[in-house]
Formats: C-alpha cells, sequence, structure tokens
C-alpha cells in the first residue's frame, strides 16, 4: 500500500508593497497600526512630504501609493500627476495610486482622477474600506468611497472623466485622424497616443479599437468643448 501523496500547495500570492505619503506622522502611525497587520499588505515606505516621496521612488518598489491630499509642500493631486508622469523602466512600472483625504469636495475627485489616481477614499473611512480600495485598484479597478461617489453623481451628466490630453485624442480619433496624424499633430510619439487610447478604452469601459472609433465620432464634439 502506498502512501497517498499531498495536495499540490497552491502559490503564495505576493503581497501589494504600499507606500504611504501624508504628511501627518499620527495619521501615518495609524496607518501602519490599521494596514500593517494585513497579511496580503507590505508597507514598503513613508514620506512625509512630496518632495520626500519623489526621492524615495528612486530607491523603493511599490505596487500602490495612498497619498493625503492636503498636504502643505505639495498637495496629493500634484504629487500623482507628477508619479504618473515619469517614465519608469519596465521592469518597475508606475505604482497606481489612491488618494486619501479629509474632504468630499467634488472638484478635488475629478482633478484626481483626471491627472490618472485610481482611487479615492476619506480618511474616516473603516480600515476595510481602505484595505478594499487598495484590492480594488491593485487589481486593475478604480475604488470610490460610496460617501465620495454619491456626492460627485448627485448631480453630474454622466460624462465620464478624461485628461484634456485624452479630450484631444478622442476628439481628433473623432474626425477619423490616425495615431500616426495625432502624434504628429500634437507633437507626441505614436506608442504615446496608443498608450493614452488605451487609457481612454479603459475609462470609457470599452473593449475595441472599432468600438472607441463609434463612441469618438459620436461624442467627440462635447469633449472638444471641454
Amino acid at each position: 500500500m502506498t502512501a497517498a501523496s499531498a495536495p499540490p500547495t497552491q502559490p503564495r500570492q505576493k503581497p501589494i508593497r504600499l507606500f504611504i505619503v501624508d504628511d501627518h506622522p499620527l495619521v501615518r502611525d495609524g496607518l501602519r497600526a490599521r494596514l500593517g497587520a494585513m497579511p496580503n499588505l507590505e508597507i514598503v515606505g513613508e514620506a512625509g512630504s512630496g518632495a520626500e516621496a519623489l526621492a524615495l521612488l528612486d530607491t523603493l518598489r511599490c505596487d500602490l501609493m495612498l497619498v493625503d491630499v492636503g498636504m502643505k509642500d505639495m498637495n496629493g493631486i500634484d504629487l500623482a500627476a507628477l508619479v504618473l508622469q515619469r517614465d519608469p523602466p519596465p521592469s518597475h512600472p508606475a505604482p497606481h495610486i489612491v488618494m486619501l483625504s479629509m474632504y468630499d469636495n467634488p472638484e478635488y475627485v475629478q482633478k484626481a482622477m483626471q491627472v490618472g489616481a485610481r482611487g479615492y477614499v476619506l480618511k474616516d473611512a473603516p480600515a476595510a474600506e481602505i484595505v478594499a480600495a487598495i484590492e480594488a485598484v491593485s487589481a486593475g479597478g478604480t475604488f470610490l468611497s460610496p460617501a465620495v461617489s454619491k456626492k460627485l453623481f448627485r448631480n453630474q451628466a454622466p460624462r465620464p472623466l478624461l485628461t484634456p490630453r485624452e479630450s484631444e485624442i478622442l476628439t481628433a480619433l473623432g474626425r477619423g485622424e490616425s495615431s500616426k496624424q495625432i502624434a504628429r499633430d500634437l507633437g507626441l510619439s505614436v506608442r504615446t497616443v496608443e498608450a493614452h487610447r488605451q487609457s481612454i478604452k479603459r475609462r470609457l469601459g470599452i473593449e475595441g479599437q472599432a468600438e472607441l472609433i463609434k463612441y469618438a465620432v459620436e461624442h467627440a464634439r462635447e469633449f472638444g468643448q471641454g
């Protein structure tokens, strides 16, 4: 009689490498206490200012940044824009960003999403909500605190949030221009235009190129007016 073989073990999922940026030490301490015990999270760094965060990004590797909106030296939205505009090596892609704020001001939320942040969570949210935001964004999705989402969309027309550059490109697509033409007109590389097209599709929930072109033809004028 032979011994039964042990069932194959599941490969352990790598923890999400988290970088916390907030200019209040007590807030950082609280986040570390609330999130540090989570088995799927690893806090790899902290910064108390935007300048410190940018300097540390060159030496640490993180999957996601949790960034305070209301920092004194550099607000978190400007920091997010700088981080996402960097040209990281392929082996170390830019981190996803979740904004953390005391304010549910729709203008802040819109600006944060326009620069490329993927989540916006209130500081007084339960720890479970912050964890849910981190997990959703790390998986490629987006997350807004329910209170933020309710206020943002209460009186807002259902127009997707695009950056000014994405709006330009969508308008050009609606005019029938190719990526090569758009790149020449806007002084960009074709690769950059293609990256913007992918971002537009993600924001609009569109799968294929044909569907993107159809949407651009039908809606580009309203984005061109923005």
